[in-house]
């Protein structure tokens, strides 16, 4: 994993946008997606806020996913592979970047067919503590015409990603407008931050 992870942060040394292939393995991804899709059906799905605790608003011409915080407490094996990885990754990371990450919040995310989310940034106005967004993807065979890519607002260009399997993206919070542009059908994810608590 350790190349993985060093294609991940030099990426993101030279353009402000890390991008890795197969941060997920296609078997980890499968299980995640395969709890993910189990919560959806099982009506778990939350709709999702802006905003932090004292300030949450839902408006749905801002974002429309829905989502579900992972948390060990589940005891959900491959929630837990998950975090392990992460745990990997955030210690290869403060080792060679020093960034001082303490802690980190990650939640499924569900996009369904017409979902959104308009221009924003991940960091809240009243809280610092995230550091670096990172959003792993679980769409397995995704078309150009299904929509749905990632938009990140650089200060001389627009760069769209799509969300294919297993690819992980990663960037700072506090730095990067981004939005999710309409999708065609069900985009999923795992979407969360590095945090410095």
């Amino acid at each position: 994993m350790v190349d993985i992870f060093n294609t991940l942060i030099d990426s993101f040394i030279d353009s402000k946008v890390g991008i890795a292939e197969n941060f997920l393995s296609p078997s980890l991804a499968a299980h995640l997606k395969a709890n993910l899709n189990n919560l959806y059906s099982g009506k778990q799905l939350l709709s999702a806020g802006t905003g932090n605790d004292k300030t949450t608003s839902h408006n749905k011409q801002i974002r429309s996913d829905k989502i579900y915080w992972l948390d060990r407490k589940h005891e959900d094996p491959f929630e837990n592979d998950f975090f392990d990885l992460m745990d990997d990754f955030i210690s290869h990371l403060n080792s060679t970047c020093y960034t001082g990450i303490t802690g980190y919040e990650f939640h499924y995310t569900l996009y369904e067919k017409g979902s959104f989310y308009t221009k924003h940034f991940d960091q809240f106005k009243n809280n610092s503590s995230r550091q670096y967004s990172m959003i792993m993807y679980l769409n397995t065979d995704w078309q150009e015409n299904d929509g749905g890519e990632l938009c990140i607002y650089h200060e001389d260009h627009l760069q769209n990603i799509t969300p294919v399997n297993g690819k992980s993206v990663f960037f700072k919070s506090s730095e990067l407008e981004h939005e999710v542009l309409l999708t065609n059908k069900p985009r999923m994810s795992i979407t969360g931050w590095l945090k410095i608590n």
